[in-house]
């Protein structure tokens, strides 16, 4: 049988929270164990050059998001690990795809759109003000990924799901214009069990809104960063709800099925807050640990990173070049 190819993609612009960790890397990995799909993960450093200029950040990025998924449990030797740069073939790609794609696709793109609704709620006289190139082709990147490796499924959020329309649309096209089907039409997969993770304000957890907890923070700063987690002013013997429960909610991301249980009937026969995040804090500590240490050893020792991303490399550009051979003769280059 033929395995579908599972793709995602991580842009490196910053250190990785607990959101990133629940929202995003815990369920790509647990994706990555199912025997029927052939996972593909990359950094997406060329993507980063939208947001972020600084080139010795990038590179400290770059070294924090692939120590973060070692060190949550991907393993590179069954998987495919790659960093996008490393991997000319897409830029080839992306400029072909360039050729068939219709501006108005790009036009009606959420990222652009935003960004000119907000020039035009701030009264610029030009709506593109601010906008480079790389914003507004950025789906375009996005399409370039995808298609060059043949992903049958691309995890995303609901935000994203126009992404991977939209490279849907230029593979289509381009098939459609030169009579061939090489390329193959992605589809979204969208976990709507993922729910938002909460921050330490009781708002969707952001750096934008500075009340994220650092994965790998030390055990100290956990413990003082959890016992900052807002909740109601309930008495200790008062029964509480698990649900809209912050403390709980984060608690079952970490804890088994029957710890889950035991809280929540704790919850209902009376528990102080403080105790609740202590109980908390105990369970992440023990689970993030050894991650914690794992991870701080790949930023001591880069050359396993990069031996790791090189060996993921040479076996992707296999493939994708591959595909591009196939391309190029079917466009007549």
């Amino acid at each position: 049988m033929h395995k579908k190819i599972v793709l995602t993609g991580i842009t490196p612009s910053g250190t990785p929270h607990i959101g990133n960790y629940i929202g995003a890397i815990k369920p790509a990995l647990e994706m990555a164990k199912n025997p029927d799909f052939d996972a593909y993960f990359f950094i997406a450093d060329y993507h980063s050059l939208i947001k972020l200029w600084d080139g010795q950040l990038r590179q400290q990025y770059i070294y924090e998001i692939a120590a973060t998924w070692l060190a949550a449990g991907l393993d590179p030797k069954k998987v495919m690990f790659y960093r996008q740069s490393d991997i000319p073939e897409i830029m080839e790609l992306n400029w072909i795809l360039t050729s068939v794609t219709a501006k108005g696709l790009l036009n009606r793109a959420h990222a652009y759109k935003a960004a000119v609704d907000a020039n035009i709620a701030e009264g610029e006289k030009d709506e593109d003000a601010g906008v480079t190139m790389g914003l507004f082709n950025y789906p375009m990147l996005m399409a370039a990924d995808i298609i060059m490796l043949s992903a049958d499924l691309v995890p995303v959020g609901k935000d994203q799901i126009q992404h991977i329309e939209i490279a849907r649309d230029i593979a289509n096209r381009l098939n459609h214009i030169y009579g061939c089907n090489l390329l193959k039409a992605p589809e979204a997969l969208v976990d709507k069990s993922t729910q938002t993770i909460l921050g330490l304000d009781g708002r969707k957890m952001s750096k934008s809104y500075n009340n994220t907890i650092p994965l790998f923070a030390p055990s100290k700063l956990l413990k003082k960063l959890v016992m900052k987690i807002v909740t109601n002013s309930q008495l200790p013997e008062e029964p509480k709800e698990v649900k809209d429960c912050m403390v709980f909610a984060l608690y079952k991301h970490f804890a088994d099925e029957t710890e889950v249980s035991i809280l929540a009937e704790r919850y209902q026969t009376g528990i102080g807050w403080g105790e609740a995040k202590q109980i908390l804090f105990e369970k992440m500590d023990v689970v993030l640990t050894p991650m914690r240490e794992r991870y701080e050893y790949l930023l001591e020792n880069k050359q396993i990173i990069d031996e790791y991303l090189a060996e993921g490399a040479a076996k992707v550009r296999i493939e994708a070049q591959q595909l591009l051979v196939k391309l190029k003769q079917q466009i007549g280059l």
